[in-house]
Parts: structure tokens; C-alpha cells; sequence
């Protein structure tokens, strides 16, 4: 018979997601209960698909139909967990509103903005997970300059 009692959080990695601006005490506590421990994805992107923030495009052969949206083939209450932090984060964590900037001057709907910065959200609680050291700003914007030019 299996044992059904719940995993106990991990105080460090809700610290270490709390680091990050936009993810707060609810949001941590609420992903890291759907998720689990973190570091057993072997990547970042494998996260993001698990949950189900990766982009989709609707294709039909080698044409492409329509706009390129979120795929939502993942853990639905993991992605509910991070609408509302994707929303603060576009507007406090640097990181994500350079990110939001870009993608509003390559004209992307407001939604998938919200969608990216999920996706983005996932990359760096990854991150500051995996390397056991808390958000630091200037990480994650120093490969900024060099895909401007992308």
C-alpha cells in the first residue's frame, strides 16, 4: 500500500522562489505543492512543458495558421498558480519587463506577454533552485545586449 501522506515543502527553495519579484508567499507555496522538488527536471524547458507554458503554433502542413499561443498540455493548476505572479512580475522584476518590452514592440497581444512571462518565471525559479543561490538581477539580464541584435 502506498503511503499518501503529503511532501513537506522545502523552506529554502520557497525562500529562494520568494527572491524572485513577482513570486510571493502563496505562489511559492502553491507551485512547489503541485511540482514537487524542482531539480528532478532535467531542464528548465522540461519544467515549462511539464507545467505547460511552452508556445504552441497551429500548423497544417507547411502552412501556419493564426498566432502562436500557450499549449496548455501541462499541469493546469501549476499554470493558474503563476497567472497572477506573471502579471506582478511584467511589472517589478526587471528581468521580465525588458523581456515585455521587446515582445510589445513585436507587436505580441498583451495575453501571450502574460504567457511569456509564466514561461519566463519557470525558467528562473529553475534556476534559482537548482543553483541554491537567491535572484540576482544581473544574471539573467547580462545575455540581454547580445540577443538585441536577434
Amino acid at each position: 500500500m502506498q503511503d499518501l501522506t503529503p511532501l513537506p515543502l522545502d523552506p529554502i527553495a520557497a525562500e529562494l522562489m520568494q527572491s524572485i519579484p513577482g513570486v510571493g508567499n502563496r505562489a511559492s507555496a502553491q507551485f512547489l505543492a503541485y511540482i514537487g522538488d524542482v531539480r528532478r527536471f532535467k531542464s528548465a524547458k522540461a519544467l515549462a512543458a511539464f507545467v505547460g507554458v511552452t508556445p504552441k503554433q497551429k500548423q497544417s502542413g507547411t502552412s501556419i495558421h493564426g498566432r502562436t499561443m500557450i499549449s496548455r498540455a501541462g499541469h493546469t493548476a501549476a499554470r493558474k498558480s503563476l497567472y497572477m505572479p506573471g502579471m506582478v512580475a511584467k511589472r517589478h522584476n526587471p528581468v521580465i519587463i525588458a523581456m515585455a518590452k521587446r515582445l510589445e514592440k513585436k507587436g505580441l497581444a498583451p495575453k501571450a506577454i502574460v504567457g511569456a512571462s509564466m514561461r519566463k518565471l519557470v525558467h528562473l525559479i529553475y534556476g534559482v533552485i537548482k543553483s541554491g543561490q537567491p535572484f540576482r538581477t544581473e544574471i539573467p539580464m547580462a545575455g540581454l545586449e547580445t540577443q538585441e541584435g536577434i
